[in-house]
């Protein structure tokens, strides 16, 4: 893998942001402080919890963590970035908790969630879960068994993406932890095996005995709980009985996603096409990169191009509010979801058009008048039932997407 070279700092958000990042790792284990907690967020006797995949034990012989606190590792890799580019956010390792042991409740039974409150909709052969971002803005990665794959579903708010890993690695079976670090101004994770830093952005190992391995991508769209719901209802969703005292429902960042705002310790200059906050649907296939502005896509509804040498469907809808906008979650400005697939059913390229449906913006394909939602699935018509194949992005900031992926393409309407 090629060496990531940042250049200067810029010194870009204030005390507010500071503090709100210590925030979020405030609180206290319910374990181990003995108490109660408060309202809806104790235990729910709804919650399940589905088995899990154990991880493997820890065997730690050249620790990426030791190595950017500056100790001598002997035999460890030469990191893919200089350690002094990565940057420490407030909190130690583990200082915002990951979920190691998640309970989840029906779809059905979800009393916490408003119609357009985001969730991060992963399926994983076949099954479905979501994960409010008002739980994971709080604690960033969930360790899960989904589909009988071990995943890393994770989010970094400072750029607003949502990734989710497969945490098997060869013989091993990984677990991951915030490091409290940052790279790019994205969350830096690390595995308890191993103790190696890792890339959110990237799923890839950057310090320690992993570095240069990659983790393999599942797909995963941030849409309206409404949306979701409506389209899994046998689903399940993560329950705020997550053993942490934290302020679910509220947002630690308010305004921080203002297209005119500078990304919080973001080092390096921003590719000045847009502002360093546009937000940005980006796509990363075959070793290629894709991005396509969000307000591009918002003026069709959906965009449809070539891209690593097959057809590639984008599509937005109205309806989902920004995670990062109002204290309130659910009040945030609404920023809509967004779906990328390859538009083929039964070896038929399809076209598509968006509509304002009775519930909501939908989408027509050309071929057989068939209705989409932003899932990609078929609700209506000939096609109804059938699922579009769901690729991998990222609902991201420009200056993440052009840090990460300098070499991106860009394509508007």
């Amino acid at each position: 893998m090629a060496r990531i070279r940042l250049s200067r700092l810029t010194r870009s958000a204030g005390v507010v942001l500071a503090v709100a990042f210590v925030a979020a790792a405030c609180g206290s284990s319910a374990a181990e402080d003995g108490e109660e907690l408060p309202s809806g967020l104790g235990t729910d006797a709804r919650a399940t919890n589905p088995e899990q995949i154990e991880p493997s034990p820890p065997d730690v012989t050249a620790s990426g963590l030791a190595m950017y606190r500056g100790e001598a590792v002997e035999g460890a890799p030469e990191p893919l970035v200089e350690l002094d580019e990565i940057r420490s956010g407030g909190p130690p390792p583990d200082g915002i908790p990951s979920i190691d042991s998640p309970s989840f409740v029906s779809a059905a039974e979800v009393d916490f969630l408003e119609e357009n409150e985001p969730v991060l909709a992963v399926d994983v052969n076949g099954e479905s879960r979501a994960y409010p971002v008002q739980i994971m803005t709080w604690h960033e990665i969930v360790n899960d068994t989904v589909g009988g794959v071990p995943v890393a579903v994770t989010y970094c708010p400072l750029c607003n993406s949502a990734l989710v890993y497969d945490r098997r690695l060869d013989d091993r079976v990984l677990e991951f932890g915030t490091s409290g670090l940052l790279l790019n101004s994205s969350l830096v994770m690390y595995d308890r095996q191993t103790e190696t830093l890792w890339s959110h952005f990237t799923g890839a190992g950057i310090v320690g005995e992993l570095t240069g391995e990659e983790l393999e991508t599942y797909a995963v769209a941030t849409v309206a709980w409404g949306t979701w719901r409506d389209a899994n209802p046998d689903g399940l969703v993560l329950s705020r009985d997550t053993g942490f005292d934290r302020s679910y429902g509220q947002n630690p960042y308010p305004g921080y996603d203002d297209v005119n705002g500078r990304p919080f310790l973001y080092e390096g200059e921003v590719d000045g096409r847009y502002t360093s906050m546009t937000r940005i649907v980006g796509v990363e296939r075959g070793g290629e990169a894709l991005a396509v502005p969000l307000a591009s896509l918002q003026e069709t509804g959906v965009i449809e191009s070539e891209f690593a040498g097959s057809d590639l469907l984008v599509l937005w809808t109205a309806g989902t509010a920004s995670s990062l906008d109002a204290f309130d979650v659910a009040a945030g400005n609404d920023v809509g979801a967004t779906g990328v697939f390859v538009p083929v059913v039964d070896g038929q390229t399809l076209t598509f058009a968006a509509t304002d449906g009775d519930t909501g913006d939908t989408f027509v394909d050309a071929e057989t008048g068939s209705t989409w939602n932003v899932l990609g699935q078929a609700t209506d018509g000939p096609l109804v039932g059938a699922q579009l194949e769901a690729l991998p992005h990222v609902d991201t900031f420009w200056f993440a997407w052009s840090a990460f992926r300098p070499d991106s393409a860009v394509i508007e309407s």
